[in-house]
């Protein structure tokens, strides 16, 4: 071969090296970012709160949500948040009993003789539900006067009945409270018991009295943190996310931030493609957009539920590098975020006006 021969060749040879390189620092840059191996996101135990609705319309319920006005955007009605009884605030002195006549249709039920828990329980309906609206039965018990959930091994000496009046689903109608009437007769009829129903056009008016209170003060923050260069993975996602206080969801790609208390729920949910958290290969997933969400009324004021969420965006956007945006993907200053600190006080303030404080078992019934 003659020098130029191999000259070119040598040049090929480096050219083609390149190339090469050039291309593998290119994928290697635009990977998505991974966890870091000493510090892998450990297995949290699950902990979840209420459903966010990555948008800020309004959702009482009444489909379509879109078309409610609210002070802020609210969630859709989660499930698992709708049973009448729920875990006791870390807020709350004591047990509040799950019917409440502030936000309940109640029937009282008498008797004349004692029934154990062991008949009240045979005779409950299948469903704890009229229509959309969570349904309960109460027995007030012999030794102790508390009224509570029949159990197994005492006696009660009366039982009351009763149906919320609002959730996120709407008000109460009337043939969801003509279900509970009937619900209500049965387990009656099976115990021996006389009930005394209150007036349905009544109840179905202060249900929408309530309803319309809550649609005027149902309020959820979201906003959007955007990667500025390279994606993130579900484990650098974890990991960083661990670092600022989250614990695994009950679902994939959602995690929570609790409250300072046993039974204060969520203060904070962070969520990001399921799709992503479910791939057979995680790692490779990219992920590019995280959903920072906050449900007002599920949280209680004292827990400073928009300061840490200020502070976890910041946070965040400094150690993921990423950009802080409303939901329309507009980049959004810090100073944006001030008016809404005093709008949400005002909002904590009518909550607490109307015996409906924010994360108040109370409020976490019909903001659900």
């Amino acid at each position: 071969m003659s020098t130029l021969q191999i000259s070119l060749a040598v040049i090929g040879a480096v050219l083609l090296a390149l190339i090469v390189a050039y291309n593998a620092w290119t994928n290697h840059k635009n990977a998505p970012r991974r966890a870091e191996r000493s510090d892998a996101p450990r297995q949290e135990p699950a902990f979840d709160g209420a459903t966010p609705l990555p948008n800020m319309a309004d959702a009482q319920g009444h489909p379509p949500p879109e078309d409610r006005d609210g002070d802020f955007a609210a969630t859709v009605p989660d499930e698992s948040a709708l049973a009448l009884a729920l875990p006791p605030s870390s807020h709350s002195a004591e047990r509040r009993p799950a019917l409440d006549a502030l936000i309940d249709a109640i029937a009282p039920l008498s008797l004349d003789h004692q029934v154990s828990g062991e008949a009240a329980l045979a005779a409950l309906p299948p469903t704890r539900r009229a229509g959309s609206k969570p349904f309960a039965i109460e027995g007030q018990n012999e030794e102790s006067g508390q009224w509570e959930m029949p159990a197994p091994g005492q006696r009660y000496r009366a039982f009351q009945a009763g149906v919320q009046l609002a959730n996120r689903t709407g008000a109460l109608n009337e043939i969801e409270f003509s279900e509970f009437v009937a619900k209500t007769q049965t387990f009656a009829d099976a115990v021996g018991a006389a009930p005394d129903f209150p007036d349905m056009l009544h109840e179905v008016a202060r249900a929408r009295e309530l309803d319309q209170f809550a649609s005027d003060h149902d309020a959820q923050l979201a906003f959007v943190l955007r990667a500025r260069q390279a994606a993130w993975s579900p484990g650098y996602v974890h990991q960083n996310a661990s670092r600022a206080g989250f614990v695994a969801g009950t679902l994939p790609g959602r995690m929570v931030l609790p409250a300072s208390g046993e039974g204060g729920g969520a203060v904070l949910s962070l969520s990001f493609d399921t799709q992503a958290a479910l791939s057979d290969n995680p790692e490779h997933s990219a992920v590019r957009e995280l959903l920072l969400s906050l449900d007002v009324a599920q949280v209680h004021r004292s827990e400073h539920p928009f300061a840490r969420l200020r502070e976890v965006a910041v946070q965040l956007c400094e150690s993921m590098d990423a950009l802080l945006c409303d939901q329309n993907g507009s980049p959004l200053p810090a100073m944006a975020m001030d008016p809404i600190a005093g709008d949400l006080e005002l909002l904590y303030d009518k909550l607490d006006g109307r015996d409906l404080s924010a994360g108040s078992p109370q409020a976490r019934r019909v903001f659900s």
